[in-house]
C-alpha cells in the first residue's frame, strides 16, 4: 500500500506546484483571453496530467527511501542479507528483470517495490515482515514485489493517473470559466478569469481529485491479485503466497483492538480508497486458481 499512497501523494503535489507555475506565467489568462480555447486547455491539461504522473514516477524510488528511511544492500553485514540478496536475484532471474537495489527498513510487517523503469527497480522489506515470517513466506511476498515489476505495475498506474489527471484538470477549467462567466456576464471589462473561475477550479479539481482516486485505488486492487497469480508462478507453487497472506492476516488482526478486527478496511468507503484488497479475498482468488 505504501508505493500506491506515495505515488497519489506525489502526484498531488506535483500537480499543485504546476498548478502555481502556470499560474505565475499567466496561463490562464491565455486560455481565456477571446473565450475559452479547448484545444489548448486540452493540450495543457495533458502536459499537467501526464507530466504530473510522471514526474512522481520519475522521483518515486527516491521518494521511496526518503519516506520510509530504507538502506539499500550495498554489501550484506550478516547471514539474512545475504539471504535476502540472493533471494531476490533468483526471482528476478526466473522473471527476466535486472537485479533491483534491495532495502530494509524499520516498520511493521510490509514490503513494497517502485521505480520508473523495469530494469532499475527497488524492492524493500520491513524488519516487520522478516521477523514475523518464516523464509518461505518472505520469498513468496518477494516474489509478489518481483511480480509488481515484471508486470510493469508502477508505469501502468502512471499512466492510469496520467489520464485521470487531464481529465480533472480539463473539466474542472471547463466548469470554473462557465461559473465564471456566468457571475461576470454583465462585466463589460472581463479580460481573463476572475475569481469564480479560480475558485470554482480549485474546488472541483480537489474533488475529481479525491474521484479519480477511487478509480486509481480500483485498478491498484486489480494490480494486487495478478502480483499474487505471478508471485505463485515465480515459486512454481501457490502455497507459500497462501500461507504468508494467512500469516500477514494473522498479524493485521494481533495487531487491531477486538471490537475492530472484524472491521478493518474491508467494507463501505474504506474499501474504495483501499489499495489492496482484503487479504481474505486475495487468498479466497489464490485457492480458486
Amino acid at each position: 500500500m505504501k508505493r500506491v499512497i506515495l505515488l497519489i501523494v506525489t502526484n498531488l503535489a506535483v500537480m499543485l506546484v504546476l498548478g502555481i507555475v502556470a499560474n505565475v506565467l499567466g496561463v490562464n489568462h491565455y486560455l481565456t483571453a477571446n473565450g475559452l480555447n479547448l484545444s489548448a486547455l486540452l493540450g495543457f491539461a495533458m502536459v499537467m496530467g501526464f507530466g504530473g504522473a510522471f514526474i512522481s514516477l520519475l522521483i518515486s524510488k527516491p521518494m521511496a527511501k526518503w519516506s520510509t528511511g530504507a538502506q539499500v544492500i550495498d554489501q550484506p553485514q550478516n547471514a539474512d542479507e545475504s539471504w535476502l540478496l540472493d533471494t531476490v536475484k533468483n526471482l528476478s532471474q526466473r522473471a527476466g528483470l535486472e537485479m533491483p537495489e534491495v532495502a530494509i527498513y524499520e516498520g511493521e510487517p510490509n514490503a513494497f517495490a517502485t521505480g520508473a523503469f523495469r530494469n532499475s527497480a527497488l524492492v524493500a522489506v520491513s524488519t516487520g515482515l522478516l521477523q514475523g515470517m518464516t523464509r518461505e513466506e518472505v520469498e513468496a511476498v518477494l516474489a509478489h514485489e518481483v511480480a509488481h515489476i515484471q508486470n510493469g505495475d508502477m508505469v501502468t498506474l502512471t499512466l492510469v493517473q496520467g489520464v485521470l489527471n487531464t481529465f480533472v484538470v480539463f473539466l474542472s477549467r471547463v466548469v470554473g470559466y462557465a461559473v465564471d462567466s456566468a457571475l461576470r456576464k454583465d462585466d463589460e471589462e472581463n479580460t481573463g478569469p476572475g475569481i469564480g473561475y479560480y475558485v470554482t477550479s480549485i474546488v472541483l479539481d480537489i474533488v475529481l481529485g479525491i474521484a479519480a482516486s477511487i478509480v486509481v485505488a480500483w485498478f491498484s486492487r486489480q494490480r494486487e491479485y495478478r502480483a499474487d497469480a505471478g508471485a505463485a508462478e515465480l515459486m512454481g507453487r501457490k502455497q507459500p503466497m497462501i500461507n504468508a497472506l494467512t500469516r500477514l492476516q494473522h498479524m493485521q488482526s494481533e495487531g487491531l483492538p477486538p471490537s475492530l478486527q472484524a472491521m478493518g478496511i474491508s467494507g463501505g468507503l474504506g474499501k474504495m480508497f483501499s489499495s489492496h484488497p482484503p487479504l481474505e479475498e486475495r487468498i479466497a482468488a489464490l485457492q480458486a486458481s
